[in-house]
């Protein structure tokens, strides 16, 4: 049996632990992750050589629901495609180490995370973003340098490194994630709420301090356990033809690159290579034409790349002709698709963004069912990136993982700003397709959501803006880009994306290909971030600066009222039927909850306002002063019973029928079935009585409630709440009414 070898290190009081050996041996690495009793199996695995000019690599991430002690949700009761969690999760995994691969690795690599157990209390996503990491450092994969990853939660205005996942849905204002090497941060994901850029600085310089010690513990794990590497020969540009190309073709392609339009410079460079490959790769009959044809392209791409980014870092000068922290111009429109409940249209340079906003019940929650804590969302965000958007044809099956990554960006920039559920009592769902794309396409999309949930209605606290930054560094030269372009994101040194309010970062992501970014050029990227951000955030507000008071008549309507828990059963009605028959006359929909929430959905706002009033006539507490236009329920010797609301009857006293005359006989002057105006003059609710009087009598007229408390009834003590069953409903009463069963029949 093989040797089991165990590692560990304490990350802010818990233990983590890295072990190798006895799960999972016929893979190239393999490495089980631990922290409390979460657990996650980690492979790595390097199949056959491919001849492709890419690094072959994939990453999955297979989230199992036994982990949680559950069993799927789906027909099948089986997992299927991964889901966002897992894909989000996969992402993190590969952006920062992916860029360490060795130039020339053209094995088919494999990752995989599989969660064995979740405790709910260590989320598992930090454990499989360093699991993966251990497991390349002890296959025979050579990794260089091991990526550790931690997470920084702002929790009650402390920092708090890896923070407990119920504290993370909660009460954080940071979910801060961070992997890097001992030397230099790679990835940066976060959400926050409204954080300053100064904070943000602190915490990736606590995230980094942990990071050297889960680095330094895969050292260890891979001294003690680690697998012989295999061999990988970088491939190497031939000087020579380097110079041949500069010399003959050098001119043409540097005067290319400065082509200002995308597909125009793309177009104007494919000219130039073609003329190259046509030059230099030789006969394409001959043996070894392939891979002349390569060492031309390496050489020809070598020249491209040194041209465009000698031009920026150096000489100040981007492929468009912009300043460093110049933005593209910017055009928007709202309300761009008129039957939609909002929408908008958000266009930066050769970037266009539509947005558009489905409001829904909270009915419509999307359902999660994954191995978190969080079971349900009430708002999101999905984000599409057709072919046509960058001018190609392809094939549109679904969203991809980028699809997916960038719609949770600009659903995690939005969240802080978006009312709960009791201030906005809908779902909200906000899609954005990329009709145009030259970069920057997830903040573009961060914009046009912002825009287009105001143009709806949504009452955001805030309006919110994203910008992407670059950065190009050659030697000690550098430079920070604002609002980088396809090309600039393509051969640049990083790509900082960050959105958020005037106040502050609502979201954060960054990945970075090179290990020389200083915390003073992370400091300059986010100042001048800051202030894009505000340029950004000043043109939307000069299309719309806060959000529509009304909702678009195409939206449905959703109300809002409390009422006492003690009267659910009233508004339900015995087997549901007077809750039925609201829904019916409003043709609306009404839901309840235990603590008296009471939601109504409607399809206009006049058949909504109606029902509410409905609504809180039939369960407020009768009070002295009232009127009610109600029905007479029955007649008897000394008087009426007449109904005020569904289960609240109160007796107009025979005395009080026909005032200044006497009545021998109710039915003489008034019949079951008749409609009066009566007001309230007596409220006994100990003993269930309510004193009424017609609302035009003279006696009551203009009298304070106080003063109708004198009045009286004139009754002589007759009682309104207890005095005949109607039909099978049993006595009716006032402080006491009917109520029907509550767990059953509510809906």
């Amino acid at each position: 049996m093989a040797e089991v070898t165990r590692v560990s290190v304490e990350i802010a009081g818990t233990e983590i632990s890295f072990e190798t050996g006895r799960m999972a041996r016929q893979a190239s690495g393999a490495v089980v992750v631990r922290a409390g009793d979460t657990i996650v199996l980690n492979t790595a695995t390097a199949g056959n050589v491919r001849d492709v000019d890419f690094l072959p690599l994939t990453v999955d991430v297979e989230e199992r629901m036994y982990a949680a002690g559950k069993i799927p949700g789906s027909f099948f009761k089986r997992e299927g495609r991964a889901g966002e969690k897992g894909t989000l999760t996969a992402r993190m995994i590969d952006r920062p180490l992916r860029p360490l691969f060795p130039k020339g690795w053209r094995y088919e690599t494999q990752l995989v995370s599989i969660p064995l157990s979740v405790d709910h209390v260590h989320p598992y996503d930090i454990l499989a973003m360093n699991g993966a990491s251990a497991a390349l450092m002890v296959s025979n994969i050579p990794l260089p340098t091991p990526v550790g990853a931690v997470r920084i939660g702002k929790v009650d205005g402390n920092f708090v490194v890896n923070p407990e996942e119920p504290d993370l849905l909660e009460d954080a204002d940071l979910d801060l994630v961070v992997a890097g090497t001992e030397d230099a941060i790679l990835m940066v994901e976060a959400g926050a709420n409204e954080i300053p850029e100064a904070e943000i600085l602190d915490a990736l310089d606590i995230a980094h301090e942990e990071i050297r010690k889960l680095c330094a513990l895969q050292r260890e794990l891979a001294q003690k356990a680690g697998k012989e590497k295999l061999p990988v020969e970088e491939p190497q540009v031939d000087e020579a033809l380097y110079e041949q190309i500069k010399e003959s073709h050098g001119a043409a392609l540097e005067q290319a690159t400065q082509v200002e339009e995308k597909l125009d410079r793309q177009e104007a460079c494919s000219r130039v290579e073609q003329e190259v490959l046509e030059r230099y790769a030789g006969d394409p009959e001959a043996e070894d034409h392939s891979e002349r044809r390569a060492a031309v392209q390496l050489a020809f791409d070598k020249l491209e790349k040194t041209f465009i980014r000698q031009r920026i870092a150096v000489e100040k000068k981007r492929p468009d002709g912009r300043a460093a922290d110049e933005i593209r111009p910017i055009e928007i429109e709202v309300g761009v698709a008129p039957r939609t409940h909002g929408s908008a249209l958000f266009t930066r340079g050769q970037t266009q963004a539509l947005s558009v906003v489905a409001l829904g019940t909270l009915r419509e929650e999307m359902r999660l069912d994954t191995l978190g804590l969080q079971t349900a969302k009430y708002y999101w965000h999905h984000y599409n990136f057709p072919p046509f958007s960058v001018g190609e044809a392809g094939f549109m099956r679904g969203p991809k993982r980028r699809d997916i990554g960038h719609g949770a960006l600009a659903e995690r920039a939005l969240v802080p700003m978006v009312p709960s559920t009791d201030e906005f009592p809908y779902t909200i769902r906000v899609v954005s397709d990329i009709l145009e794309s030259n970069g920057s396409s997830s903040m573009a999309s961060v914009c046009g959501s912002s825009l287009s949930l105001m143009d709806a209605g949504v009452p955001l606290k805030r309006a919110v803006a994203g910008i992407a930054m670059g950065l190009i560094k050659e030697g000690d030269d550098y430079v920070v880009l604002t609002d980088i372009a396809g090309v600039e994101d393509h051969l640049g040194d990083m790509d900082f994306k960050v959105a958020g309010t005037e106040r502050g970062i609502t979201a954060l992501q960054m990945d970075i290909k090179i290990s020389g970014v200083t915390f003073d050029i992370l400091r300059d990227a986010l100042d001048q971030a800051h202030r894009a951000r505000e340029f950004i955030l000043g043109r939307m507000a000069e299309v719309i600066d806060a959000p529509r008071a009304e909702l678009s008549p195409h939206a449905p309507r959703i109300s809002s009222i409390e009422i006492d828990p003690d009267k659910i059963g009233l508004l339900i009605g015995k087997g549901g039927e007077t809750i039925r028959a609201l829904q019916e006359e409003f043709e609306a929909q009404i839901d309840v909850n235990d603590e008296g929430q009471v939601l109504v959905y409607a399809a206009n706002g006049e058949q909504g306002d109606a029902l509410v009033d409905r609504i809180r006539t039939m369960t407020k507490e009768v009070e002295v002063g009232d009127e009610f236009d109600g029905k007479v329920v029955k007649t008897t010797t000394f008087g009426a019973f007449v109904e005020l609301a569904k289960g609240t009857d109160g007796l107009l006293h025979i005395s009080n029928i026909s005032p200044g005359e006497r009545v021998d006989a109710v039915e003489d002057v008034i019949n079951k079935g008749d409609e009066l105006r009566v007001r309230v003059v007596e409220v006994d609710r100990e003993r269930g009585r309510i004193g009424l009087r017609l609302a035009d009598d003279p006696a009551i007229a203009g009298k304070t409630a106080e003063e109708l408390t004198q009045v009286g009834t004139g009754d002589n003590g007759a009682r309104g709440g207890d005095r005949g069953p109607r039909g099978d409903r049993g006595p009716r009463g006032s402080g006491r009414p009917r109520r029907g069963p509550r767990d059953r029949d509510r809906r």
